[in-house]
C-alpha cells in the first residue's frame, strides 16, 4: 500500500468515528429561540464531538522531551527579546 492510501484510510476512520448522534428535542410552543440554541450547544458539548474534532484536526508527530524543552527555551528567548525591543522603543 502506498502512503496516500494509508492516509486516506486513516482519515476515513476518523470521519466514521464522528458519526455520533445528538438527540435534540423539538421546540415547545412557548419556548424562546435562545433556549433552543443553549440546549443544543449544551448537548453538543456534552457529547464530546467538538473536542474530538479539535484533537484530530492536526496530527503532530510525537517529539522527545529534549526537543520540546529546546523549543520552549527558544520561545522564551524570543519573547524576552521582543519585550526588550518594546521597552527600548523600537
Amino acid at each position: 500500500m502506498t502512503i496516500v492510501k494509508l492516509y486516506c484510510k486513516r482519515r476515513l476512520s476518523l470521519v466514521e468515528s464522528f458519526t455520533m448522534s445528538i438527540q435534540v428535542t423539538r421546540k415547545d410552543a412557548k419556548e424562546a429561540n435562545e433556549n433552543i440554541i443553549r440546549r443544543f450547544n449544551r448537548r453538543v458539548l456534552q457529547s464530546g464531538v467538538i473536542a474530538q474534532a479539535k484533537s484530530t484536526k492536526r496530527f503532530e508527530k510525537p517529539i522527545s522531551k529534549t526537543e520540546r524543552r529546546k523549543k520552549a527555551i527558544i520561545r522564551d528567548q524570543r519573547k524576552a527579546d521582543k519585550i526588550m525591543q518594546i521597552k527600548l522603543g523600537k
